[in-house]
């Protein structure tokens, strides 16, 4: 089996391109809703906007950890080539995801409901619209829990170019709801949170329809699921549900400690922060997503030294990709965030250094984590990494209680996270036998290398470089260049640098000659 299964990088390759012009869609439309968004609604009022919608996205993590679940029993199924097994793993998973939703809405309406009342800090005069804003975020997220499982079935597929199509869709029509918010004299909150919920509606019926047609495993109807699938995948996604959890509830716990500890300025300025973070770590992001596939497939063919391969390149690929991108941003980013925002609050440039810092350390081992559901035992994996992801919470309590800057909550996860590499290195390892020290050579050398060799001469630089658009935009460029070089001489390997060259050279060949 593991002789005649073949990675077909040409697929990886174009669904990596398409998923990154939707990046592109969703880093401009993205950026620039932030911005309408801050200015419609005034710093204040989009802390408290994100800190009611925070108390929603703490059971967000369900939707990514099903995702993850759905996309590797497809994957795993496509692997192996069986049919019938994907129609009783969508039927199973749909039964899952409506039980789901179901205790998300009881959840909120209850413990959630009686937080945003009692605990959470909030403007006298604002508590009735923070309600109604509460419940549509509630719909939203029921909304998200039905789409989550549609995309992931469209990536298991490898089928990109609807996931773009539709997300783009959706960026537009989000970006479109934020630019209406000017046309409300009063309660602009509240008709922001309606005007996003219709538009999530709106992306599920796009998703049903597009899967029920394309996809004859997708036969919607519970009655359809399979008892034995459902243990074990309940199994998977348990664990999985619990390592998601503690990454978004590290995430809102510590936005609903500034809350309490400072004010919603401070919030916003973490919220941006996250922004510019997540949007710069789409770059690498949308390359491990082409990744998925093909990884849990190799798996599942026995194909290990192939899916040892994706590790090694995926691993060094998503961190250069992110570098690329990150290293001017992190030089200039008072200009940049000044550029974008106009008056970005205060704070909110050593918190987003911060937070891409955090982000570069995550982005070495996303193909890692990737690799750690292939086999399907999460329980060591997510027990091990959510138990320390959770720990940055109390840890942050404790170090704002001595007195420390907000900033401080960065730093905690900054060496948490640095912790948890070499953890997951370790289980992934124990799970697939990936070679430990093969990968700190392969990848933890070359892009160490990289790290070094791109940012000294590009913070000489930066430091005898005035300010302004048009010294801005040359500091990005010598920074590029100095990065993508040290990517080639020294992130690359010999038979990928000869291979790189090679596809140039057809290339320049093909458009030079008739």
């Amino acid at each position: 089996m593991a002789e005649t299964f073949q990675i077909d990088k040409k697929k990886i390759f174009k669904n990596t391109l398409l998923l990154y012009i939707r990046m592109l869609i969703l880093m401009l439309t993205g950026l620039f809703t932030v911005r309408v968004l801050l200015n419609a609604l005034g710093t204040e009022d989009y802390g408290v906007y994100n800190a009611i919608a925070g108390v929603v996205t703490l059971l967000s993590f369900m939707n990514a950890s099903m995702a993850s679940a759905t996309q590797r029993y497809f994957s795993f199924a496509l692997g192996k080539k069986d049919r019938e097994l994907l129609q009783r793993i969508f039927g199973t998973n749909l039964l899952i995801y409506v039980l789901i939703a179901a205790g998300a809405v009881i959840l909120l309406e209850t413990i959630g409901l009686w937080f945003l009342n009692q605990k959470l800090v909030l403007p006298t005069d604002r508590l009735y619209e923070a309600n109604i804003v509460y419940q549509f975020a509630v719909l939203t997220l029921v909304f998200q829990i039905f789409t989550s499982p549609l995309i992931a079935i469209i990536i298991a597929h490898e089928d990109m170019h609807y996931y773009t199509y539709i997300s783009g869709l959706d960026i537009i029509f989000k970006l479109a709801a934020a630019l209406s918010v000017f046309l409300f004299p009063a309660n602009k909150m509240m008709y922001y949170a309606l005007l996003n919920m219709i538009v999530c509606c709106f992306s599920l019926l796009i998703y049903i329809c597009v899967c029920y047609k394309k996809y004859p495993a997708c036969q919607f109807g519970v009655g359809k699921y399979d008892k034995s699938l459902l243990k074990e995948i309940f199994g998977f996604t348990g664990w999985t549900l619990f390592g998601s959890m503690t990454c978004v509830v590290r995430g809102q716990l510590v936005t609903l400690l500034l809350n309490q500890m400072f004010n919603p300025v401070v919030v916003a300025a973490k919220v941006i922060a996250l922004n510019v973070s997540t949007v710069v770590q789409s770059f690498s992001n949308n390359f491990n997503v082409g990744l998925y596939p093909p990884i849990v497939k190799s798996y599942a063919a026995g194909a290990k030294q192939e899916m040892f391969q994706l590790i090694y390149e995926g691993c060094k690929i998503t961190f250069f990709l992110m570098w690329v991108f990150a290293l001017p941003l992190l030089l200039r980013m008072d200009y940049v965030l000044t550029l974008w925002l106009k008056n970005p609050p205060e704070g909110v440039v050593l918190f987003t250094q911060l937070a891409l810092i955090e982000a570069l350390i995550v982005s070495v081992s996303m193909p890692l984590t990737t690799a750690a559901r292939a086999p399907g035992k999460m329980m060591l994996y997510e027990l091990v990494l959510g138990s320390m992801q959770i720990a940055i919470f109390p840890i942050s309590w404790g170090v704002l209680a001595m007195g420390y800057p907000p900033y401080s909550v960065f730093v905690v996860g900054i060496a948490i996270n640095i912790l948890m590499f070499f953890v997951r290195l370790i289980i992934v390892s124990h799970l697939t036998e990936l070679p430990f020290f093969t990968f700190l050579w392969k990848v933890g050398l070359p892009v160490m290398a990289v790290l070094i060799v791109s940012t000294i001469p590009s913070w000489f630089i930066n430091r005898f470089i005035p300010e302004g658009f048009f010294w801005c935009g040359l500091l990005g460029i010598m920074t590029i260049v100095f990065t993508c070089g040290s990517m080639f001489c020294l992130g690359l390997n010999k038979q990928q640098k000869i291979k790189f060259i090679s596809i140039i050279k057809s290339n320049l060949i093909r458009r030079t000659c008739p």
